[in-house]
């Protein structure tokens, strides 16, 4: 009876010396949030940051930029797409396949049809066409064509 409560002094000293082990010694100091973000409080959106331009200068910009849609290997693929753009009534014009940053076959779409491409007519595509990537780009290089 001696040894059995021995034993079981012996395995509560072990046991309390392996938990003293895992415990942290002192907790860690935090500083707040507030410290780091300073004068910033709240998160803002893009579209409620102040503007530093009048809206025509916004206006012209969001029409300098063109959505490209392919990435196509086959011109099969890409034509099939150009025909489903025709049917919605966008107005687009096919890139020949070496003009492009990136192989495959690409399609600009227009910035006034651009409205007629929201991100569900743009999953809906990309679910028919396997292959789809859109991007948006200024629809001028950025070198002047000569």
């Amino acid at each position: 009876m001696r040894w059995l409560f021995l034993l079981l002094l012996v395995l509560n000293v072990f046991y309390y010396i392996w938990h003293q082990q895992e415990a942290p010694l002192r907790a860690k100091d935090v500083t707040p949030l507030s410290l780091y973000r300073g004068g910033q409080q709240d998160i803002r959106l893009l579209s409620e940051a102040p503007d530093t331009a009048p809206d025509k200068g916004r206006v012209a910009q969001a029409d300098a930029s063109c959505l490209y849609l392919g990435g196509f290997a086959s011109q099969d693929v890409a034509q099939g797409l150009e025909r489903r753009l025709s049917g919605m009534d966008v107005k687009f014009q096919t890139l020949p396949r070496g003009s492009s940053e990136s192989t495959g076959y690409w399609v600009r779409v227009a910035p006034e049809s651009r409205r007629w491409l929201d991100d569900l007519q743009l999953q809906n595509l990309s679910k028919e066409f396997n292959e789809l990537k859109h991007k948006i780009m200024p629809c001028e290089g950025v070198a002047p064509a000569e």
